[in-house]
């Protein structure tokens, strides 16, 4: 049966060749230094707040947090949301009409290619790009439109700000067709770390506004910069008129998964490690798999109340309970000095991180947001006879810099070229990127470890 024509498996996931988390299981599966260290995946190594976790406790024994909320999402968040940015936009947000909760942001941008996006509608995404957004654009049959970022040509030979990845604005313009729909903007940015410049964004809102683009700007690390962060919305009122804008609670409160689902897993990984955000060793289990707590979407109410009919088809409402601890987390983390807090803590995680690099003599994009960093190992010899499995060997370089640094080192890092299509993946081939979003005792094993590389080097 599996066979039958009537019975194969649509284009959109069929014949797609292996995924990078996928890759990455299976070397940190094999590696003989266990157990790994991860620094690929951006997930926390230490739980939200206090204040944030005995929210949710105490939403647990309500009786209405444990049913259904409204599509929309529960009042108390979206105005929450309403209060903590109306003062970035320099206007009262209306919470009923331009505040929709959704699913995750992952789940909040579907909404959005979905309530906007034809067959054949054209969507510029700038490369590399979060790889959510490649299936998401072409489920409601949208076509995508890839334009660059450019590294800094002295990429492999000194560090420099993640700022030196650059739009090359005459590619972007070239970009635009009458075809053009949407344009999708991430900043702060992962992989690179770039936070854009209030000049270049108004060169990309100009831009849509003279030939009526919606801008999605996915701003789920808008809590996490190091620079001055300038919000694509708050430009000027033209521009504003064009954007939705993304947000995540679990990127801004430290709790990437609570919402609930089951799969089957044969990994090797162990949770019996000092350095348990790494990998877990189970047998074959049935276990949870953690997905996005909340996201949210604010833009022109002409513009939400589709992605709300949206959302609305897709998963009806999100995770009651959560909402409501997450409304708890806006109401108290100003006067808790938790947004201050957060940049403290994670611009410390990323210097502590990175001294490495000096040590090693390995050049990186210094991030200005977001927990990611970008490390060129141009200068890590891998050995020529090295046996990578023929799926990593016919991959560009970055793939076995990765395998190799599970194997060898017992790091795991995320090779960023499966966040570029391959006429561009040659830019970012000598790169991998590490997640820092970890406990310091984990940063500082992880640190020990790639001290290991020095026997290869050039």
């Amino acid at each position: 049966m599996e066979g039958s024509s009537k019975i194969k498996p649509a284009a959109r996931v069929s014949g797609q060749k292996q995924d990078v988390w996928s890759i990455i299981n299976e070397a940190a599966a094999a590696s003989p230094k266990q157990p790994i260290v991860n620094m690929g995946q951006g997930f926390f190594g230490y739980n939200p707040p206090d204040f944030i976790l005995n929210a949710a406790k105490d939403a647990l024994d309500r009786v209405e947090c444990n049913q259904y909320s409204p599509t929309k999402g529960r009042p108390r968040l979206k105005k929450a949301i309403a209060d903590a940015y109306s003062p970035f936009w320099g206007r009262k947000i209306d919470p009923e009409t331009e505040v929709t909760i959704t699913t995750g942001a992952n789940e909040g941008m579907l909404s959005a290619f979905m309530a906007f996006i034809e067959p054949g509608d054209e969507v510029i995404i700038f490369e590399p790009f979060f790889d959510q957004y490649i299936s998401n654009i072409e489920m409601p049959g949208g076509k995508i439109v890839y334009v660059p970022m450019h590294p800094p040509e002295t990429g492999a030979t000194k560090t420099s700000s993640a700022a030196d990845w650059t739009i090359d604005f005459a590619e972007l313009e070239k970009a635009i067709t009458p075809r053009t729909k949407m344009i999708v903007l991430n900043t702060p940015h992962n992989p690179v770390g770039k936070v854009y410049s209030r000049d270049e964004l108004q060169k990309i809102g100009d831009l849509c506004v003279k030939n009526e683009i919606i801008i999605l700007s996915d701003e789920v690390y808008d809590r996490l910069y190091y620079v001055p962060f300038t919000r694509m919305a708050t430009l000027s009122p033209e521009i504003e008129k064009l954007t939705i804008t993304v947000g995540s609670a679990g990127k801004n409160f430290y709790a990437t998964g609570w919402r609930v689902g089951t799969f089957r897993s044969t990994l090797p990984f162990s949770p019996v490690s000092p350095f348990n955000s790494i990998f877990f060793r189970l047998s074959s289990l049935t276990f949870v798999l953690l997905s996005p707590l909340t996201g949210w979407l604010m833009g022109p109410a002409n513009l939400i109340k589709y992605v709300s009919a949206a959302h609305t088809r897709i998963c009806y409402s999100s995770v009651s309970p959560l909402q409501e601890a997450c409304a708890v987390g806006f109401e108290q983390a100003e006067s808790e000095g938790f947004w201050d807090k957060t940049i403290t803590d994670m611009k410390s995680k990323m210097d502590r991180f990175n001294e490495i690099w000096a040590e090693l003599d390995l050049p990186y994009s210094e991030p200005e947001g977001g927990y990611f960093v970008l490390v060129n190992m141009k200068k890590v010899q891998l050995p020529a006879d090295y046996p990578f499995p023929e799926h990593v060997a016919s991959r560009p370089r970055d793939f076995k810099l990765a395998w190799f640094l599970i194997q060898e080192v017992g790091v795991a890092a995320i090779p960023p070229t499966e966040f570029y299509t391959p006429a561009n993946a040659h830019l970012a081939e000598d790169y991998v990127r590490f997640a820092v979003c970890k406990d310091d005792e984990v940063l500082e094993e992880a640190k020990r470890r790639l001290r290991g590389l020095k026997k290869y080097m050039q």
